[in-house]
């Protein structure tokens, strides 16, 4: 009895429903479309991503140049009386918790005035802050309410615990603490210049900082002075970890700010505190650099995320042709075009699905390895997951497109010379020229790079052609290189090697697949000289970041010291005298060429010459190093100009040797001489004295300062340049080097695709061969042969261009150009031979995979070939 069918239920035919396991037939083409997706998915997914962790990254950079308690709002009130202080804490006390912030912290600080402490009378000025006492180093004593002393004070006469100065009106010393010195420890940054002592500037006096314990000590020694100086409200919060996390609670502090504001307004007292955001320039430059390196990598993402899109129209074009007696039969039998492609869909969708799936969760996962080292929104990985799966739907939706129209056009409309004849135009298009177009447009607008960052502007005004000029002379190379290739197959037919039969029989299996030889031979360039350009333009900034810091330092770091010290007359401090040198320096004004003098002896020991030649240097030093009757040698620096000048208190300069740039002069005009060469009287000339150390700045800063000697303009190098304009052009070609290493496995997967296709008809060829007498061996050979042709001249060009290309860029990159030295490119050795050691194992396995198919075809197979 004929089981009927219940209405509604929907019957799929057979070749629909047995599709997801008919994929299985073909694990490796299973492999390679998951593996096509994954990649494509992983880059519309990655871009994103990076571009919001280099806004991360943006602002952990940023964050140490704003001050600890400045990260959220600040308020600022001046030469105020006591009560108007209270009313300002108070009033910002009440809105805090409205708008999100905890409970804030008070500071308040007196003019400077004087007392009498032990029956000696002394300037100091008098601080508090909410829980400041825990910030300091207290070295005797206790946190008992009273007032601390610094050392400085507290030495100077020996003055007890429990002294109550102003003859019993201040409350009692109850500790002493280490006074804090400049630069000003992170938590007193904001108000270093009430709390650190002044120890170099004459007329601007602070006397010793006197701190109250507790609010009740502070009201009671208050009382000494009419009016505060200053008082400061602020909060402790953590540096945002995100741009989103800072840009939310800047908006909460400016409300909070205006709220506070209109209530004092309302009191009668507008005007009496000022408040604002001190991290919002943070802000703004990373934002900025999020846009910047956004706008930079998306046309490269683009052009990367649409080869992946038509790996996947490859797929489809090769599962019609190995399908396509299956394709037929469907369609004689009724099925329309849609129905076909959704065939494609049944079969391939479930790898194509897992792959996508994949890549937008590998994207994530491996955003540390691949992006700036920054945090990332949480909510920012949904939004790239939307875009990783816009690409899996245009990829899906590009399978079944293809198939669809390929049967329409066979089944319905018999097209295929049409589509042939499109083929042959689109061929001969010159669409090298428009690249190269790209690319001379590009090379204009980068010559204009970095122009604004001497003004005071971090940031170089971004434009996306100027930053893709690299990729699109890449580009422009490999389609010539395609076209002469394309051309040559051409004329392959007119190639008599059979002498040698392995040879020719590679060169007429690359002329029957010209378009595919032609495809994989743009990738693979593109994917080759994207890498050498990402990580050779990425290396060079940061290397240029570390030598011009190192040059404008001179050293790791470097502090002024007095006259007595560089002439020797004062030692330098036990802490300071090994990795150190001193150099002097006359005529150091705007406009004039410095003259230097340095030890010859200890100068290598602690000068920066990270881009210099040792050996050299010290040559130089030894050549100028002996004293000369009536003139002094000197080494000539930067370009040659004029005659030497004439420096008081030293005999004439005579140039006997020329360097381009020197540690601490850079590249400008200037010259050196050797301390050796000078008498003391001479030494003693010396305007301005300075010490380089191989150190870091802390640990110079502390032998000076418990030395007790007088070290101003300290500089670290980490600190003398902001690194965020060398940072965005390094995350942006770090993701050119991403798009590389994704363009070489898209690259592979095609070959090993194209050779999967041609299996059938390689493995008939191959067997009718070894029937011939043709050895197993020599025939590896040819299709070593085959795909090393492929493969070598894919490394070659892609190499050649990768690297002239980014050493001519990264110099036009250089967002900070008037310092020297000028950014080199790196040692390219280790990826040059990485390449082609990958290269050469993905030829040798492609290979073998051809020849497996001769050793394994199956009689039925061979008579379907």
């Amino acid at each position: 009895m004929r089981r009927r069918r219940r209405p509604g239920l929907l019957r799929m035919p057979l070749a629909w429903r047995t599709a997801p396991k008919a994929a299985l037939s073909s694990p490796l083409v299973a492999l390679v479309t998951a593996a096509t997706a994954l990649l494509t998915c992983f880059l519309a997914t990655a871009t994103p991503l990076h571009t919001s962790a280099s806004a991360g990254a943006a602002i952990a950079g940023r964050a140490e140049s704003v001050c600890e308690d400045q990260y959220g709002p600040f308020f600022n009130a001046r030469s105020l009386s006591r009560s108007d202080a209270q009313l300002v804490s108070d009033t910002v006390r009440a809105r805090a918790g409205e708008h999100g912030f905890g409970r804030p912290m008070v500071g308040m600080y007196t003019p400077v005035g004087a007392a009498e402490f032990d029956g000696e009378t002394f300037d100091y000025r008098l601080a508090y802050r909410d829980g400041g006492v825990d910030d300091l180093e207290l070295l005797r004593g206790t946190s008992a309410s009273g007032l601390w002393l610094g050392t400085e004070l507290a030495d100077a006469e020996n003055i007890p615990l429990g002294t109550r100065g102003a003859g019993g009106a201040l409350p009692p010393a109850t500790g002493v603490y280490r006074d804090l010195h400049l630069p000003a420890p992170g938590p007193w940054c904001s108000v270093r210049d009430m709390t650190v002592t002044n120890r170099l500037v004459d007329h601007i006096e602070t006397g010793a900082i006197v701190f109250a314990t507790d609010q009740r000590a502070f009201d009671r020694a208050v009382r000494q002075f009419d009016r505060l100086e200053r008082a400061v409200v602020s909060f402790r919060l953590p540096p945002p970890a995100t741009l989103a996390e800072a840009e939310d609670r800047a908006a909460r502090a400016r409300a909070l700010i205006a709220d506070v504001e209109a209530d004092l307004q309302a009191g009668g007292h507008a005007g009496l505190v000022h408040g604002s955001v001190p991290f919002q320039r943070s802000i703004d430059l990373a934002n900025r650099a999020e846009t910047n390196v956004g706008l930079s990598i998306l046309p490269l993402a683009i052009l990367a995320v649409l080869v992946g899109c038509a790996g996947a129209g490859t797929l489809a074009v090769q599962w019609y042709q190995r399908r396509h007696a299956r394709i037929r039969l469907l369609s004689s039998r009724g099925y329309g075009p849609g129905a076909l492609g959704l065939l494609a869909l049944a079969e391939l969708g479930l790898p194509m699905a897992f792959g996508g799936v994949a890549g937008v969760l590998l994207a994530r996962g491996l955003l540390p390895a691949y992006g700036p080292p920054g945090e990332m929104d949480p909510a920012e990985f949904w939004t790239a997951a939307g875009y990783g799966t816009g690409a899996l739907v245009l990829s899906l939706a590009l399978l079944v497109s293809v198939v669809a129209v390929r049967a329409h056009r066979e089944f319905q409309q018999g097209r295929a010379s049409g589509r042939r004849a499109r083929r042959r135009l689109a061929a001969y298009l010159p669409w090298e020229l428009a690249t190269a177009a790209v690319a001379c447009a590009g090379w204009l607008r980068l010559a204009e790079y970095g122009g604004t960052s001497r003004l005071g502007d971090p940031l170089p005004q971004v434009d996306p052609l100027a930053l893709t000029y690299p990729v699109a002379v890449v580009l422009t190379v490999g389609i010539v290189v395609a076209r002469l290739t394309f051309l040559a197959l051409r004329l392959s037919h007119r190639a008599r090697l059979w002498s040698r039969p392995a040879l020719q029989l590679a060169i007429r299996r690359l002329a029957g697949a010209r378009a595919a030889v032609v495809g994989v031979l743009v990738i693979a360039m593109l994917a080759v000289g994207t890498l050498a350009v990402g990580t050779g333009v990425a290396e060079g900034q940061r290397s240029a970041l570390e030598n011009k810091t190192g040059m404008y330092v001179g050293a790791e770091s470097s502090v002024d010291v007095e006259r007595t010290v560089g002439t020797g007359e004062t030692a330098l401090p036990e802490g300071a005298r090994a990795g150190t040198s001193l150099i002097g320096r006359f005529n150091y004004t705007a406009g004039e060429p410095t003259v230097a003098v340095v030890d010859p002896d200890t100068f290598l020991d602690a000068a920066w010459t990270g881009t210099f030649d040792d050996t050299r240097i010290g040559e130089v030093l030894q050549r100028v190093s002996a004293p000369a009757e009536g003139t002094v040698p000197a080494i000539s620096i930067g370009a040659a100009g004029a005659a030497p000048p004439t420096v008081t208190g030293l005999p004439p300069l005579e140039v006997t040797a020329r360097l381009d740039a020197f540690p601490l002069l850079g590249g400008e005009p200037g010259y050196v001489v050797s301390r050796t060469a000078l008498t003391d009287a001479q030494l003693a000339e010396v305007p301005q004295w300075t010490v380089l150390s191989s150190g870091p700045l802390q640990e110079l800063t502390t032998a000076f300062r418990d030395a007790g000697l007088v070290h101003p303009n300290a500089e670290s190098r980490a600190d003398v340049l902001d690194a965020l304009p060398f940072h965005v052009v390094e995350w942006t070609f770090s993701f050119v080097t991403l798009l590389g290493i994704v363009l070489a496995v898209v690259a592979v997967l095609i070959l090993v695709v194209a050779v999967e296709t041609r299996r059938r008809q390689n493995a008939l060829a191959a067997t009718l061969l070894v029937r011939m007498g043709m050895r197993p061996a020599a025939l590896l050979r040819s299709h070593l042969a085959e795909l090393g042709a492929i493969g070598g001249l894919a490394t070659v060009a892609g190499v050649a261009s990768g690297v002239t290309v980014a050493a001519v860029s990264v110099r036009q990159f250089d967002p900070v150009r008037w310092l020297a030295p000028v950014p080199q490119l790196p040692d390219l050795t280790g990826l040059i031979v990485t390449v082609v050691g990958v290269s050469t194992v993905v030829v040798l396995l492609t290979a073998l995979l051809a020849v497996r198919s001769a050793r394994t075809a199956v009689p039925a197979e061979l008579l379907r070939a």
